[in-house]
């Protein structure tokens, strides 16, 4: 049994990736453990398998050529070799994953967090702010989502659950200017992390998009290396909706990592494979359950060993 923080580290995502590993770990067990030759029928189980826990076409086409190559040269039989092969072919495709963020090296750190709404972006926020907050840093949140109802609302109760500060105008305040306002305020007061919360509503692209950089250029002007992280936050359940979120974002707002929420309430865990693969794009954290603690820094290993439903080493 693993003990201590690593082992409750490893228990919160095993856990919340069930569905996952129900799909996908367990099936491909099953699968394998038939004792099965490697034929056209396997490989289409296999196949089929892996494209509905979302691994994506790319990715699984691979995997099978692969496959195919190395049984017919005898470096693969059926069994716990088949199965160390696939394990090792999706944690090859999640390695020179950099999750670590990348905090300011004096001053205060700045995190713009963007998505669109519905993904989790405002509990994430809480749920950094907590993580911030239990590693000793002081934190400041930002209510830059002054337009939808009750967003603002919705942080300053999260800020007081926390136990952190926030920043905050009235309903439809210009969200530069409370960005602006909350780096300001964190120099002042000797804050370590600012997190900058956003509007998310795609349905008007461009004039978010605007906005967004809007912030981006204000808060430059106040703290010229800010912000040092621009964060997506996308749910984990959409698939390929989540990549176009991400592509539109992405392409006028230098996202540096992202947060993959709602892992816990789909079987479909193998779309981050798909989303890492299509946008270059490190997955800083994921989300794989409700309590303030289910947001878990994102860590190829664990992961993996996680869908398979083995223990971490």
């Amino acid at each position: 049994m693993v003990m201590g923080a690593l082992g409750r580290f490893f228990g919160r995502i095993k856990n919340g990736l069930q569905k996952t590993r129900s799909l996908l770990g367990d099936t491909l067990r099953s699968l394998i453990g038939r004792g099965r030759a490697i034929d056209q029928d396997f490989l289409d189980e296999l196949e089929d398998t892996l494209l509905a826990a979302d691994i994506g076409v790319a990715k699984s086409e691979e995997i099978i050529a692969a496959l195919q190559q190395r049984y017919r040269q005898g470096e693969i039989a059926p069994g716990e070799d088949l199965l160390a092969f696939l394990k090792a072919s999706l944690r090859e495709e999640l390695q020179n994953n950099h999750n670590e963020l990348d905090f300011a090296a004096e001053g205060p750190t700045v995190i713009l967090v963007v998505g669109v709404n519905g993904t989790g972006k405002t509990t994430s926020i809480a749920k950094m702010a907590k993580r911030f907050k239990d590693q000793g840093r002081q934190v400041l949140m930002a209510a830059g989502d002054t337009y939808r109802a009750a967003a603002v609302e919705q942080l300053t109760i999260w800020a007081e659950r926390v136990g952190v500060d926030i920043v905050k105008q009235g309903s439809n305040a210009d969200p530069a200017a409370v960005a602006f306002d909350a780096v300001a305020a964190a120099q002042s007061r000797g804050v370590d992390v600012v997190l900058i919360d956003t509007a998310g509503r795609l349905h008007n692209k461009d004039h978010l998009m605007r906005e967004l950089e809007k912030i981006q250029r204000v808060v430059k002007k106040r703290l010229p290396d800010a912000p040092h992280e621009t964060l997506l936050v996308l749910d984990g359940t959409s698939g390929q909706n989540a990549i176009q979120q991400a592509k539109t974002f992405g392409a006028s707002q230098n996202v540096t990592g992202l947060i993959l929420t709602k892992l816990d309430g789909t079987a479909k865990g193998g779309a981050i494979i798909t989303i890492k693969r299509e946008l270059g794009l490190p997955v800083r954290y994921i989300g794989v359950g409700e309590q303030m603690d289910d947001l878990q820094p994102f860590d190829p290993d664990i992961f993996v060993n996680a869908i398979f439903g083995e223990e971490q080493a």
